[in-house]
Order: C-alpha cells, then structure tokens, then sequence
C-alpha cells in the first residue's frame, strides 16, 4: 500500500511539473523569433511536456513545427524517438516503423551521440520495436465511428429569409419593439432554432482561467485564456502557434493563424499594444471593419457616405464624399443602380436577412441615448486608432483584396476614405454596448484526481451575431444559448406557441434578481423599460416580505423584517436586532466557509468538514433556510464527502444545496443542471 501511494503521489508530482512545463514553455514559443533555433527547442521541449501528459496527436504536430524551424541535426534522434512512441501509441505502427527506419538511417550517417547515449537510444529504440510489431498484429481501430459531437447538429429546416435560423421562425417589425423572431408554429422544447457563427468576435485579454488544484502556490505561471484558446475560432489548445509578428496572437493551427493574417490580423498586429490599451470594444469595431472589406465595399462606402450625410458629417474640404464614391476598391467602378428601400433594416432588396456587414451595420447604435461622456470617449478612442492607422503606413482599407497594387493616380483619395471608415468604427463602438454577445464556456476547477467534477461559467469572447442580436430580451427567457467556439446555438426552452415572440435574456434574469434591480440594469445599459410578464406580476405584486437572503430569529426561526433594525415575524416574539450586527456575523460565516474550502483544495478532508459542520450550525441559528451561504455550505460539505468515498452523506448534502438553487435560479435554470449534473456523478460512482 505504501508502495502505490509513492507510487500515486509521483505520478500527480509529474502531471504538476509537466503541466506548469508547457504554459512556462508557451511563453518561450510566443517570445521566439520564427525559424530560428530558440523556437524549434521550445517547440520540442513542449513536445516532450505533452508527450508525458499523454497528448499524443498535439506531440505529433509539435514535433513537426520543430522540425520545420530548424531544429539541430545533433538532437534529431530523441526527437524522432519521441515521434515514433507517439505513432505506435496512436496505433500506427506502419508510420512508426518508418520513422524508426529514418531515425536508424539518420544515426548511420552522422553518429552524434556518445557511447552512454547510444546505449540509451538502442534500449528505448528495441522497447518501441517491440510495440511496433504488437501493434501491427492488432485489429484496426476507426475513429470515425466516435458518436457526432454537438457541434455537428445542423438546423432541421433552414429558413429562406434568415438562413442562420429554423423555419419554425420569421423576422417581423414591431412598431414598438422594433425588428423581432416569431414562432410560425408551435415549437416543441429543445428544439434548435438559431446556429450562427458570429460575424466577428474578439478574444477576452487577460482573463484568468481558474486553476487546478495543486498549482496554485508552486508556480507563477501567469496563464491567461489567450494562452489557451485560439485567437481565431476561440478552440482550447494545449500547444498554441503563435503569430511570427507579435507576442499576443495564438491560434490553434497554421491554418487559423493564415486565415486571421489574411482578414484582419495583418493589420492589427503591429497595433497590438493600443487595441489592449483601448479595450475590446475597440478592438471588435476595427475588426468589423476589416471584415467588411470582403463583402460589396464600393456599396459599404456609398452607405457610410449617406450615415454621414445623415449625422452632418463633415469631411475636410479635399475629402469629398463623392470623391471618395468613385474609387472601388473591387475595381468595378460606381454601380448606379437605383436603390431600393427595404422593409426591415439590415435585410438585403428580396428582404433577406443574412449574417453579413449590411446585417451588422443596421444594429441600433442608441446614440440619443449614451451620455455625452462615453460618445466622447468612444471618438476619442476611434482617433487615435485612426492616426495610429495613418502613422504606421497601413493601407488597412484601402488595398484592393484582388490586386497587389493601387494605381498612383488613386492613392490621394485613401486617406478620406480612412475618415469614412472612422465613422463606421465609432458607430460599431456605440452599438456594442447593447448589441455585443459574451461568448461563455463552462470551464472545470478542481484537482484532477477529483471524481465528482466542479464547473464555472466564464467570459471568453466579446462578439457580435446579428440573427441573436434580433431577440428581445425577457426576463423569464423562453430560450437558452450555448457556444462552440464562435458558433452560438439557441434552443427552445419551453414550449412556445405559433405566432408567439422568441425571448432571450440579456442578463438580468427573475431567478437572480428583484424586479428593481432588473429595470434599472436594462434602463441603464439597453435604454429601455422592462414590461415582460414577469416584470408586470412583481411590479403588481404586495411587498413579499423579507425575501430569500434573509435573516431569521434565533429563538423562535421566524423571519427578521425591517431596515435598520429588524424585527421577529413570530406571533409572540418580540426579539429585535441591528442589521449591522446581522451583516458582520454573516460576513464572518463567509470568511470561514472560505478558509474550510481553501482546507479541502489542500487535501485536509476531516480539517475542513469540523469547519464546515461547524458553518453549518451557525448558519441555521440566523439565516433563513433559502440563503445562498446555506446552499454553498451545504455544496462544500457534498465535495468534501464525495473525495472521502462517503457517496451517501454527499448524496444528502448535494440534495440540500439543489434546494437552495431551485429557489434562487428556478427548476429549469442552468445552475440547476450543473447541480444535477454533479449529483448524477455521485449516484454513480457511489
């Protein structure tokens, strides 16, 4: 028994020193010049990270960067050696016999190794020799036969008029709430009707992923999700390739990294340290613009000329519009075709509504409604983009994306244009604050050894999705959203009747909040008065009473009423007791409930259930049974059970916390799945 937990406790020690090996290497890779040979040993050295952490196919492609990049001719053997394991892991041993066949070949012609290393090489060479021919006399696996992931589930039925969306819905415009999503026929829960890429979307810098268990003391990695989801289709990574040009930008793939140089990247990358400066709002709009240039510029242009005409909009004397009307970056000339007003804006003359720029310009910036010191600051920041555009040279919007060159007689026209798309760029920022979407993941905590699993919601992207953007908000949503990568899908969450409208909440949701605070967060960032049902029955509805943080009387259990001091409920209790009082106590409770929970991430398991049962009983002699503090505790004391192998105390525990979030978030609520989720864990493993 001693034996296997040394045995247990080195294995963890090793998982520990090669995981914080690979992020302190991704530092090195992102820091290295390209084809160089600090690059091509960092890229080896994470190979052999993810090679002992058994990332076998991410190895592969390390390997084959490092080679790319120069990788020394006198360490090519191990390299090799490790390239062979991996294929001979991933059963392919007809590749692995290749491979050693080069290795064996690369040696014979250029012995670098001394008499001890060669030794090493032989013995590790025969071991995998052997596993080559075991390999070759099993069966073939077929991967292909892996169940469809979610991310293959398309639409059952496309719609004509909004492709990104399910037949079962159609665009309408309602003279009060604007453009909307009705049901054309009753939509059964579940059912899938909007997946849409986003039209741009925008990595979140600097955001800290919650860290496994184990790492959080030893090493000082400073990983952020830029370090570990791809710039550009925001998939997890573990071996990102970073961009030769900057520090900053990684992708998943050399195809993301091409793709993203090709439509925007080129231009941002040299502007990376004033995009973090200014902030991802900033950023989203100049990649808005960027995007826009592969789609019809020349009527892009002719579109932002009229918005400034509207606006009163003036450009210098020498930047005319019509000027800048003649130079068509398609190099077709000015299409003079009449033009056709269209029902609902943002839909194309056939009253098409796609995922396009012409979709995403027709989102309502609000500009009556910012205050005057954000519209301040939104152009001041589209300023300085601007000149730091026109100091450094970039022909951002201006280069034809058909030809390689301008002709000269055309150059003195670009910098208006620069100036036009100025102006789409602080319109982009104005209408951001009410049209973004955050992309989310659900990210695990927890250390590795831990059966029952531990998830948490966090902010990966800033984007824009001109189909979502389209939903009105509710706050008793009849839809739920969820991401892959930069794909959103929302489904039906209820059944919803024809000729109903599609919901989605924009945040305040009636599980999490009062009526009050909902309307005053939507007033103050969506500009507008919340009169979903929901709103409607709180608003009508006599004063509830204490409510569901609430504190209760120590004699008698009633519920504590009142403001400054607060007062028993009960029928013949006349206790009384200051807030304030309540408040220091139950901001104690907390503190304690914190250092239990920092006692079970360190392993101290019975340490940390004392605490807990002790919370436990404090927490019921002044808090009402709903309070989320109870729920926490009583969720803690589940996991602390659940790594001691007492599936039914967790059991019992995890049922208690389910109670308290049904009551907070409702049946149906996201944090409920996540409770179920984990209580389903402990039935089976217990």
């Amino acid at each position: 028994l001693l034996s296997e937990k040394k045995k247990k406790n080195s294995e963890d020690a090793s998982f520990h020193v090669y995981t914080c090996n690979r992020f302190i290497v991704l530092q090195g890779v992102s820091h290295s010049g390209p084809n160089s040979t600090d690059i091509s040993l960092c890229y080896a050295n994470r190979s052999a990270a993810l090679f002992h952490l058994g990332q076998y196919e991410t190895c592969l492609k390390d390997i084959v960067r490092a080679q790319t990049h120069g990788y020394p001719e006198r360490l090519q053997p191990k390299l090799l050696l490790r390239k062979a394991e991996c294929l001979v892991t991933l059963g392919r041993p007809q590749e692995a016999s290749q491979t050693i066949s080069d290795l064996e070949s690369n040696f014979a012609a250029k012995p670098t190794l001394s008499a001890s290393q060669f030794q090493i090489l032989q013995r590790t060479l025969c071991r995998v020799k052997v596993k080559v021919h075991e390999k070759e006399n099993l069966p073939e696996v077929f991967p292909e036969a892996l169940t469809k992931t979610f991310e293959a589930v398309a639409l059952r039925e496309e719609n004509e008029q909004i492709p990104s969306a399910s037949s079962s819905v159609s665009l309408h415009r309602d003279p009060l709430k604007g453009r909307c999503l009705v049901a054309t026929k009753d939509i059964l829960p579940g059912e899938l009707l909007v997946k849409e890429d986003a039209f741009v979307s925008v990595l979140n810098p600097g955001e800290m992923p919650p860290r496994r268990h184990g790492l959080e003391s030893k090493w000082d990695i400073q990983v952020t999700n830029g370090d570990l989801h791809c710039h550009r289709c925001l998939r997890r990574t573990l071996a990102p390739v970073p961009c030769d040009g900057c520090s900053y930008a990684k992708y998943c793939s050399q195809e993301c990294m091409q793709q993203a140089w090709d439509r925007y990247h080129g231009v941002e990358c040299s502007l990376g340290a004033l995009l973090l400066t200014l902030g991802v709002f900033c950023h989203v709009a100049l990649r808005s613009a960027l995007l826009a240039r592969f789609e019809d510029v020349g009527k892009v242009i002719k579109t932002l000329c009229g918005e400034m005409s509207n606006q009163g909009i003036c450009l210098p004397e020498s930047e005319d519009p019509a000027q800048i009307l003649k130079y068509d970056l398609r190099g077709e000339g000015e299409k003079k075709d009449k033009a056709v007003e269209t029902p609902i804006p943002g839909c194309d003359i056939n009253g098409k509504y796609e995922r396009n720029y012409n979709a995403v310009f027709h989102l309502l910036p609000h500009t009556e409604n910012h205050s005057p010191e954000h519209k301040f600051l939104c152009a001041l920041s589209v300023s300085a983009l601007c000149r730091q555009l026109e100091a450094a040279g970039l022909q951002a919007f201006t280069t034809d994306l058909k030809s390689t060159k301008l002709k000269a007689a055309e150059t003195p026209v670009l910098c208006a244009e620069l100036n036009v798309w100025g102006v789409a760029m602080l319109r982009h920022m104005l209408q951001l604050q009410c049209n973004a979407q955050a992309i989310t993941t659900i990210q695990h905590t927890g250390s590795k050894e831990n059966l029952i699993t531990d998830t948490q919601q966090v902010r990966l992207a800033t984007a824009l999705f001109p189909v979502v953007s389209l939903l009105n908000h509710s706050c008793s949503p009849n839809t739920s959203v969820s991401f892959i990568g930069t794909i959103a899908t929302i489904r039906a969450s209820q059944l919803i009747r024809r000729g109903q409208e599609i919901f989605h909440c924009y945040g305040p949701h009636e599980s999490r909040m009062g009526v009050a605070e909902r309307r005053q967060k939507l007033r103050s960032q969506y500009f507008f008065d919340c009169d979903c049902p929901p709103c409607e029955r709180e608003r009508q509805r006599p004063s509830a009473g204490p409510g569901r943080e609430a504190f209760r009387c120590h004699r008698c259990r009633a519920l504590l009423q009142g403001d400054d001091v607060l007062s028993c409920g009960g029928p013949a209790c006349m206790e009384s007791v200051s807030r304030d009082l309540l408040v220091s106590r139950l901001q104690d409770l907390q503190r304690q409930v914190g250092a239990a929970q920092k006692r079970l991430r360190d392993g101290r398991l019975e340490l940390a259930i004392q605490l807990l049962l002790g919370c436990q009983s404090d927490a019921e002699s002044f808090l009402s049974a709903d309070h989320s503090v109870v729920g926490e505790i009583e969720d803690t004391l589940a996991q602390a059970y659940a790594a001691l192998g007492d599936w039914e105390k967790s059991a019992t525990h995890l049922q208690e916390s389910l109670r308290v979030v049904e009551v907070h978030h409702g049946p149906s609520s996201v944090e409920m799945g996540h409770e179920l989720f984990k209580l389903a864990q402990v039935f089976f493993n217990g």
